[in-house]
């Protein structure tokens, strides 16, 4: 499938014998580029560049039909066959499971990473996403401030769920680092730090969030994550 799949003959594989990565550094992104880093599983990056609408090539949405980045071709996959693979959260869990790393084999620990991965899916991500389309761009010049406001009182449950969460625990699963983690930290990041909304959504009432967010950061895998693929 690598070989004759529409997406290699536009962003052709170097090594077609690895998982072919098509993405940007955006949260959503470098979830999966930080997986791939923690995981130390044999990857090739491609930018998938919103400036020249790369989302919309009929290569890339022969991969991904709903034209959002991150998608995946893994050589590898279930059965040894090639699989190809878009959305984040579903990404993670193959990934996760693909190599035993970063899911809990416990049934209940595993269904609580997967709670929690789902929850940052479904509000983190989304309501993050709308705060920084009205707070920092086009958004921003609306003189009705009712739509921000919206999303900035939902950022701040949301970031209160969270720091309730781990008040008692250093990561969304207890002592262990899971892709849940994966999940949500570069959501946070980009919340207070791309999107400036850190005085906003007031950041110093979530003192347990920062301190995860800091100790996330800090993870060697996560900082090359952070920065794949380059933007193109």
């Amino acid at each position: 499938m690598p070989l004759n799949h529409p997406i290699t003959a536009e962003w052709p594989a170097r090594n077609p014998d690895v998982l072919q990565l098509y993405s940007l550094p955006t949260p959503n992104g470098v979830k999966v580029s930080i997986a791939l880093e923690e995981m130390a599983l044999p990857y090739e990056a491609h930018t998938i560049s919103f400036e020249h609408n790369d989302q919309f090539h009929p290569a890339f949405l022969a991969l991904n039909p709903n034209n959002k980045i991150p998608a995946i071709l893994d050589p590898h996959g279930p059965g040894g066959k090639p699989l190809a693979l878009f959305e984040s959260g579903a990404i993670l869990i193959y990934l996760a499971e693909k190599t035993g790393q970063f899911l809990p084999r416990d049934p209940a620990q595993r269904y609580a990473t997967l709670q929690w991965l789902m929850w940052q899916m479904g509000g983190v991500g989304p309501m993050f996403g709308q705060l920084g389309f009205f707070h920092k761009f086009a958004g921003k010049d609306f003189e009705d401030k009712r739509p921000r406001d919206r999303y900035v009182n939902e950022a701040k449950r949301l970031l209160g769920v969270l720091d309730r969460h781990l008040s008692d625990r250093p990561w969304m699963v207890g002592e262990d680092y899971t892709i849940a983690d994966m999940a949500v930290f570069p959501w946070v990041r980009n919340l207070i730090g791309f999107y400036d909304a850190g005085e906003l959504v007031g950041w110093g009432d979530f003192p347990n969030v920062a301190r995860s967010l800091d100790t996330f950061t800090a993870r060697p895998a996560v900082q090359r994550g952070l920065e794949i693929p380059p933007r193109g």
